[in-house]
């Protein structure tokens, strides 16, 4: 079969032939129909991220995948069966500590799908039944590839690390893979106003599309009087750049207790030249990553019930066979998507 592979030493991507994976205990085969592409997959490819959990010297990318299950190993819990629609959750739990075993809740030694053992850039993808999320009939393969990603990391630091309260002011910098859905998880809970800020135009007014309230450039030297002319100091901020200037503007924009929550990643230092204001009003810098037990089967249930909807989000769909182009045109940002998709 076809896969996208990432060799660590030297760091080189390329799609080849691979033998098609058999299921082992407690796993099940999934005939990928769809794979997101992510600026993580990015990230790994130009050596900014690392795995820090990999066996080998290589692996195949992608972590957000949706497919049909193809075949089952032995001792597969749950009454799975093969022709089922499924989405993969982005990790698996490590299985042993007590979080796994009694809580249900991710661990340190949490791995990463398509980055600490192979992922979805593939034809056939192997997952542990419990990775496993039964998807609706009228929900399309695209758009379920990206909730455990795309769509759940920015539910969970709405709904989890920033508690963010329904008439309560949040923003977004950074319009794009993770911002977009923020705005529109911010506006499925109820914040207000929503204030989007981006450098590009037209990301802006995609946010207003999506539901923001407001849309400033960052690039503005005066973005933080105008902001709070517009809509007043924020409860929370989110940097979903990962940009280091972002997150000192984004600061300047909280009120008493305000939250800045980071959740794009980068390697670059955290800095607040002027710290004072951030310990006189009691802000706060939180970290976040990835999702928690139990968010990918909300979001899909609330897709079920037409709370959600991704279609706006599939910004173009690419062979696997062309993965590295695809991979070069989010780095270019072309067409300023939200999500491509590779189709084996």
């Amino acid at each position: 079969m076809l896969a996208g592979r990432l060799r660590l030493d030297p760091r080189r991507f390329e799609v080849r032939e691979v033998p098609v994976p058999g299921p082992g205990p407690g796993q099940v085969r999934v005939k990928v129909e769809a794979a997101g592409v992510c600026l993580s997959d990015v990230h790994l490819i130009d050596g900014s991220l690392t795995p820090m959990f990999l066996d080998g010297p290589e692996v195949t990318l992608g972590h957000e995948v949706a497919g049909v299950i193809d075949a089952l190993g032995p001792d597969v819990p749950g009454g799975w069966q093969e022709g089922q629609r499924v989405t993969l959750q982005a990790g698996e739990r490590c299985g042993r500590c007590a979080n796994c075993v009694r809580f249900r809740e991710p661990c340190l030694q949490v791995r990463t799908r398509g980055v600490d053992y192979d992922g979805g850039w593939a034809e056939y993808a192997l997952a542990s039944a419990h990775t496993l999320v039964a998807l609706p009939d009228d929900l399309p393969f695209d758009q379920a590839a990206i909730v455990p990603d795309a769509v759940s990391t920015p539910w969970g630091a709405i709904t989890g690390t920033a508690s963010v309260r329904p008439g309560r002011p949040a923003g977004v910098w950074g319009v794009g893979g993770l911002g977009a859905h923020a705005v529109q998880l911010l506006r499925l809970v109820g914040a207000a106003p929503i204030v989007a800020v981006d450098p590009l135009e037209s990301a802006r007014e995609r946010a207003l599309e999506f539901g923001a309230d407001v849309a400033f450039d960052s690039a503005d030297p005066d973005l933080v009087r105008k902001l709070f002319a517009e809509t007043g100091a924020l409860d929370v901020a989110f940097d979903m750049a990962g940009v280091p200037a972002v997150r000192e503007q984004a600061v300047k924009c909280l009120g008493f207790g305000g939250k800045l929550v980071l959740v794009g990643l980068t390697p670059q230092p955290l800095t607040i030249r002027d710290s004072i204001p951030l310990s006189y009003l009691r802000k706060q810098v939180l970290g976040h990553y990835g999702s928690g037990a139990g968010d990918v089967e909300t979001l899909i249930g609330l897709a079920r019930h037409h709370r959600l909807d991704w279609s706006r989000s599939i910004s173009g769909h690419v062979p696997l066979a062309d993965a590295a182009d695809a991979v070069e045109r989010l780095v270019r940002k072309e067409g300023n998507p939200i999500r491509l998709i590779l189709r084996p």
